[in-house]
């Protein structure tokens, strides 16, 4: 956002301005225009806050555009734009290591099925050793369900994350 709004011809604009120059500017499609805009208001009222940018009401059908007042400093939005993306780095490498984690439990997951499965044929083809197969498939079945509860648990952060 900042790169846009410290343009100098890019002033009295609106949310809506901003959004559609962030969602071309960022060229991803799952971006949803809703949620981007929600955010970039947010970013604008901390603006307005500061005092940097002015909040102006256009009409009464709630028409809000923001000028830059003589506050405004690119070059400190410069500074935080920097920041930003180091925040982003940083959000994107949490991503990847919790897919990294949830494909290595994923993978625990299928060994300890298998694991499972042995058991039982063991157990059909030898009912003599039920005695000893038993704990066994018993262990093997609640690391099933240990695994399966941290797949669980990542996959509801991811899909968290991706809804904010």
């Amino acid at each position: 956002m900042a790169q846009i709004i410290k343009a100098p011809n890019f002033d009295n604009f609106s949310t809506s301005d901003v959004r559609s120059s962030y969602i071309t500017l960022k060229n991803d499609p799952s971006l949803d225009p809703v949620v981007v805009r929600r955010k970039l208001y947010a970013e604008l009222l901390k603006l307005v806050n500061k005092g940097w940018l002015k909040k102006v009401n256009v009409n009464k059908k709630r028409a809000t555009r923001f000028v830059k007042t003589d506050l405004f400093d690119p070059c400190f939005l410069s500074e935080i734009n920097a920041d930003d993306s180091n925040l982003m780095a940083t959000e994107e490498n949490k991503h990847e290591k919790l897919f990294t984690k949830l494909n290595q439990y994923k993978a625990e997951l299928l060994l300890y099925i298998g694991e499972s499965e042995a058991y039982k044929e063991l157990y059909s083809e030898f009912p003599e050793l039920v005695d000893e197969l038993q704990p066994q498939y018993n262990k093997a079945r609640d690391n099933n369900t240990r695994i399966l509860g941290k797949i669980r648990a990542i996959e509801g952060l991811l899909k968290q994350a991706k809804a904010e």
